[in-house]
């Protein structure tokens, strides 16, 4: 008799599309550094990154893997229904949350300043292409799904004054979800361009020893990182199965998440976690070049893993959000990989164990970073809460506590 091969439920994500994504952002990438752009045209060459991404993910999607043809898109393509009141209501309803956006951008001060103004100069070139070809979609879609009175009909109807008629937790989950996407879109998306510019100035000669091919290394895995990252809130199309199901809706989700990316952490976590505030690995083991370049490799290695993480998700990554269970790449064999990476990395970078005035100081900083540590127990236990709605993510679980690779008491980390 045959063994029974053991597997994870499908990922919403295939392992292919995953690989086709990286190597298009390489390839893009590549294409950048070739046409010797300058900085100021930077917006360019990372919308040609991006550009170049994504449509390798999403042909990849449909063509191989037909996910505009999945149940989960809550699509059928033999239904047709169109209805010109419902689209015009939708569009009103998607015309007034982008409002609603625009002037939380102008009243906050946050916005307001420098650090966002290429996201804001982005916005000024697509917004009208994305007017023209938002009310085509929408009708297109609208005649094919099978349950039509989503939430840009419930934020419609608001617009149009009609509060009788309204789904309310419909609504509540398409705010929180434009607010996740407000929130993460420009600070991820200017990271981007930033790094871009970094890579438009930089002469990129082959490092000529390890040091360099680190720093070369570190930047080039977080740049890929916040590259997809920023494309992932922009794919988000039921169409093609990106769009979102659910949003985080708990306080603790939200503050756990929050308090990791600007400007939160530098209101809380700069002043009450400054953890790297001592000797770091590379001034510790400098002298030793054997232990430095395998010190140095390891932490590539997690920061690998992290970005891998990233990109097994494909068009899909966004936080505080479910849209599709990812149980390919890492996520075969732990939960969590991302996290358990990033944390790993800092503890080697930071090494806060290291004595720098006394015993107390090494204490205070190692103790920090474990309430850095904690902050994303919190994120891991949250998620898991939000997605345990899902029966896939329930038998992914399952099948992690009897084969994942990290379990702790019988429970897959």
């Amino acid at each position: 008799m045959t063994e029974r091969r053991v597997a994870p439920p499908p990922s919403a994500t295939p392992p292919l599309v995953a690989l086709t994504g990286a190597l298009a952002f390489a390839a893009g990438t590549v294409l950048v550094l070739l046409a010797h752009w300058s900085p100021e045209r930077r917006l360019l060459a990372g919308g040609l990154i991006l550009g170049c991404t994504a449509l390798a993910l999403v042909l990849t999607d449909v063509l191989a893997f037909a996910v505009h043809r999945r149940p989960s898109t809550g699509l059928d393509f033999s239904r047709r229904s169109p209805s010109l009141a419902r689209t015009v209501v939708k569009t009103i309803g998607l015309a007034g949350t982008l409002a609603i956006i625009a002037v939380g951008y102008w009243l906050l001060p946050e916005y307001a300043g420098p650090f966002y103004a290429d996201y804001f100069a982005a916005l000024r070139l697509l917004v009208w292409p994305a007017a023209l070809l938002a009310p085509l979609y929408i009708h297109f879609v609208d005649r094919h799904q099978t349950q039509p009175f989503d939430g840009y009909y419930q934020a419609g109807l608001v617009c149009c004054g009609r509060w009788s008629a309204l789904d309310r937790a419909v609504l509540t989950q398409h705010a929180l979800g434009w607010l996740i996407k407000a929130f993460f879109l420009p600070l991820m998306f200017t990271y981007f361009i930033d790094d871009t510019r970094r890579l438009l100035l930089a002469n990129h000669p082959p490092p000529t020893g390890f040091a360099e091919f680190y720093s070369l290394a570190y930047d080039a895995l977080y740049f890929a990182d916040v590259g997809l990252v920023s494309m992932g809130y922009v794919l988000s199309l039921r169409v093609i199965d990106t769009h979102l199901r659910s949003a985080e809706s708990t306080l603790l989700g939200w503050l756990v998440a929050l308090v990791c990316y600007e400007p939160f952490w530098s209101l809380i976590g700069d002043r009450y976690l400054a953890y790297g505030r001592g000797p770091t690995w590379g001034m510790w083991l400098y002298a030793r070049p054997l232990a430095y370049t395998l010190w140095g490799s390891a932490i590539l290695v997690l920061t690998g893993i992290y970005v891998w993480a990233t990109f097994s998700f494909g068009a899909r990554f966004s936080n505080l959000t479910h849209r599709g269970i990812i149980t390919s790449g890492p996520y075969r064999y732990v939960k969590h990989p991302a996290y358990l990476a990033k944390n790993l990395s800092w503890w080697m970078i930071s090494v806060p164990f290291l004595v720098q005035d006394s015993p107390g100081t090494a204490l205070q900083r190692s103790a920090m970073l474990l309430g850095v540590n904690l902050i994303y127990v919190a994120r891991a236990l949250t998620e898991e809460r939000h997605l345990g709605q899902d029966p896939v993510y329930r038998d992914y679980a399952a099948f992690l506590d009897r084969h994942g690779w990290l379990r702790l008491g019988g429970r897959s980390l």
